[in-house]
């Protein structure tokens, strides 16, 4: 028995040298990150600033390439598609994800079977916020209120397909009321239209609906999360008088290719997070409206998991049909 011990502490002690000697090589060369979308935005900030971090912290310039187009599926395929050896890796989101998935015919890539999730990295709170004009201080009485105008009441948001466009969805399903979508070309048109009476409901980021609120051309009246958030502790979850609203959490996470050894995923991670949460970065990152979060591995591989059966449910209850 002794004999066989021995030999089984040999044999994973040879099958964890080469695991040892990749964590320590690694990286050799410049790593290159794949933001999938085009430059400006919260992607584009929070890729930049961590690929400085970490260029610094490696000894290996991380470079990031732009490379927007389809939602995010081109850069997410271009990953995919990618040797699973540490030298490129992806900032998604839970739209390239988990909402495409149910909103294009034809997605490149499965969400889960390739790729490696790394880190979620940080949060991108959703405002509900409405025109001054509107009767409500929470998401429960503007249902009191479109229930007692049944048909006069539209949402903007993002996008078709965007998790503010899922958030309203959602609204909609929880609440038994009648609102039509109105998708803009990003949240700076919609947040114009609001502004201006032109839409009286915007699902939106937070950061971009703060400005407003402070002075005073919009009331937010609801966060999408499930908590509150630090930068405006006075606004409500939406689920506090809405029971049975529950919207995942809007993340920006990196992954690696399928078949990631787990040495570099640890080293990823590890350097992500020390990234994220250095108080230079963490300061930036959160006054853009980017709570700073960090996950494990597997913590960030479950969220994406049950946010794609999330989104699943409210896709199939909405109707919304792929495109």
């Amino acid at each position: 028995m002794l004999k066989t011990r021995f030999a089984l502490l040999a044999l994973l002690a040879i099958l964890a040298a080469p695991l040892a000697s990749l964590a320590q090589s690694y990286p050799a060369k410049p790593v290159r990150l794949v933001v999938p979308y085009p430059p400006g935005g919260s992607t584009d900030l929070l890729g930049r600033t961590v690929a400085q971090k970490m260029s610094e912290s490696m000894g290996q310039n991380v470079i990031v390439e732009n490379r927007g187009g389809a939602g995010g599926m081109l850069g997410s395929e271009l990953v995919a598609r990618s040797a699973p050896d540490g030298y490129t890796f992806l900032l998604g989101t839970g739209a390239s994800h988990g909402i495409t998935l149910f909103l294009s015919k034809t997605v490149p890539y499965d969400p889960v079977k390739d790729f490696t999730p790394i880190c979620a990295a940080v949060e991108v709170p959703i405002a509900l916020a409405i025109h001054p004009s509107i009767p409500a201080n929470n998401a429960k009485e503007l249902l009191e209120y479109a229930k007692k105008n049944p048909g006069k009441l539209a949402f903007g948001s993002s996008g078709t397909g965007s998790p503010h466009h899922l958030a309203g969805e959602l609204l909609k399903q929880v609440g038994g009321i009648d609102m039509v979508h109105v998708p803009y070309k990003g949240a700076g048109p919609s947040m114009q239209d609001l502004i201006g009476g032109q839409i009286p409901i915007v699902f939106t980021t937070l950061s971009t609906a703060i400005p407003q609120m402070r002075s005073g051309k919009i009331r937010v009246i609801g966060v999408v999360e499930r908590k509150r958030q630090e930068s405006t502790p006075e606004v409500p979850t939406i689920g506090e008088s809405v029971p049975g609203y529950v919207m995942p959490s809007s993340w920006l996470g990196f992954f690696g290719p399928a078949g990631l050894p787990e040495a570099i995923v640890a080293r990823l991670n590890g350097e992500i997070l020390k990234s994220v949460h250095a108080p230079e970065v963490r300061s930036k990152l959160e006054s853009a409206g980017m709570p700073v979060s960090g996950t494990s591995a597997e913590e960030f591989a479950r969220m994406v998991r049950d946010d794609i059966e999330t989104f699943r449910g409210i896709v199939q209850a909405s109707g919304i049909k792929p495109e």
